[in-house]
């Protein structure tokens, strides 16, 4: 019996688990940290050993193939002594690849993944097409192909993931864009964060399809050299027709793809903002590509309700219009959501900064930005780089950072959290900022 090890016990460790026990491995899950009791009652009730707090290096070397978090990077000692024995480790998504035959609709980029996969599954669902959610979002690749396989899955993939990823073979590809981001995890080179991300095309041949984010001068310029084997079709906000493509004409979306015309008025796409336009031209892409009706296109773009932590609107407090963008960890994140703003912003940004350049921001800061509070550890670098743009507040927990919002929003005003930086100074992950930051705005008195 060949033996699996799974490094990692949230949710796509446990998946691999589970298809490594349907598949007949001996498996064993080890995780250095607290394994959650979630996951904890489903390895017991599967009957997979496991252990947690620590890495047992007797019951790891010597596995038959390794799973690792994505989590863990490729330079942790124990993952570079297991390949230099000739152990294979590879990603959850990877080894669920390898055993189903479903079709891929895989989808990363620094920006915009989230919500292009959320967008694509919904439409492709009111549809009528069987279709899995996977990846950063929704339940494991590995535990769906295990328990409840489906014909298609949509795939939010991150560079993380896609590092681990060799043989797997997409159906159809979209990079929506790449800005720098995780460059800690790339030895500080964008260069090598980018080839990450162009690892989803990797396998594809002839029958594939590749959609692209146009307006991405870093994407664009790799298309150009690329030559890829899967068929193009790019998006952009510019109103150039495409032959193969979407762009714009006024406040209309046109989609092209191989002789068939689509087109959607911007006012009938439920989610807001130039960042959401981008977001349904590669959705719609996918869409025509799965063969859907203009129809049924058309419903799920209008009934696609709003992305958690993805300027979602909380609640309208004594005149003030709270949003909570929690899921913008990156300066271009950030970009998208000033952008999207119509009314005067008091802007909360700030926690772990993954080494920003803030400039590209000024202008628009300049423009719509009343008040930055920042919401952080250590807000020196928010400080320095936006004081002589906007009144600065440097707040050091999310009680005073309501507080210093209530202070300044004046009826009409806007208060945005859209943070620009990783969570973990303040909190556990981008999710919990979120979810406290929308009990905090609940609690405020409507009058």
């Amino acid at each position: 019996m060949k033996r699996l090890v799974i490094l990692g016990g949230k949710e796509s460790g446990t998946g691999a688990a589970l298809l490594g026990r349907k598949l007949g491995y001996d498996v064993f899950l080890s995780d250095k940290g607290r394994i959650e009791p979630e996951y904890k009652d489903i390895l017991t009730h599967a009957g997979i050993d496991f252990e947690e707090g620590q890495h047992t290096e007797s019951r790891i070397f010597g596995a038959d193939i390794v799973v690792k978090s994505p989590g863990i990077p490729d330079t942790v000692p124990m993952i570079v002594r297991l390949r230099e024995s000739g152990t294979e480790v590879i990603s959850e998504i990877e080894f669920a690849g390898r055993h189903t035959d479903a079709r891929m609709i895989c989808i990363t980029g620094s920006n915009g993944k989230t919500t292009t996969t959320l967008l694509t599954h919904h439409i492709l669902s009111q549809a009528g097409v069987d279709a899995g959610l996977a990846g950063n979002v929704g339940k494991s690749l590995a535990a769906q192909v295990a328990e409840q396989a489906h014909e298609v899955y949509v795939v939010e993939l991150s560079s993380f993931q896609l590092d681990g990823m060799f043989r797997f073979k997409a159906d159809v590809a979209v990079i929506t864009n790449i800005t720098p981001d995780h460059l800690d995890r790339y030895d500080h080179k964008f260069e090598n964060y980018a080839d990450a991300k162009f690892r989803i095309l990797q396998n594809m041949d002839a029958d594939g399809m590749f959609i692209y984010g146009m307006d991405c001068d870093v994407v664009r310029e790799r298309v150009e050299i690329l030559k890829p084997v899967p068929s193009c079709a790019g998006f952009t906000y510019g109103t150039e027709p495409l032959k193969n493509g979407a762009h714009m004409e006024g406040n209309t979306v046109v989609v092209q793809w191989e002789g068939r015309r689509f087109s959607v008025d911007k006012a009938d796409i439920s989610i807001r903002g130039r960042h959401n336009v981008y977001n349904a031209m590669a959705a719609i892409l996918v869409c025509l590509r799965i063969g859907l009706t203009d129809d049924a296109i058309r419903r799920g773009l209008k009934s696609f309700p709003q992305v958690e932590h993805r300027l979602e609107t909380v609640a309208v407090k004594q005149g003030v219009t709270y949003i909570n963008d929690s899921k913008a960890t990156n300066v271009d994140s950030a970009w998208y959501a000033l952008d999207s703003m119509t009314a005067p912003v008091v802007w909360i940004a700030g926690g772990t900064d993954k080494g920003n350049d803030y400039s590209v921001l000024f202008p628009l800061v300049k423009e719509k930005v009343k008040v930055l509070v920042c919401m952080g550890v250590d807000n020196r670098k928010l400080v320095e780089n936006f004081s002589s743009l906007c009144e600065v507040v440097d707040t050091h927990s999310l009680d005073e950072t309501i507080g210093a919002c209530r202070r300044y929003a004046m009826t009409g005003d806007t208060v945005l959290l859209s943070p620009c930086c990783a969570s973990f100074d303040l909190f556990k992950n981008y999710e919990q900022r979120g979810e406290l930051f929308k009990e905090k705005v609940n609690a405020i008195p409507d009058k």
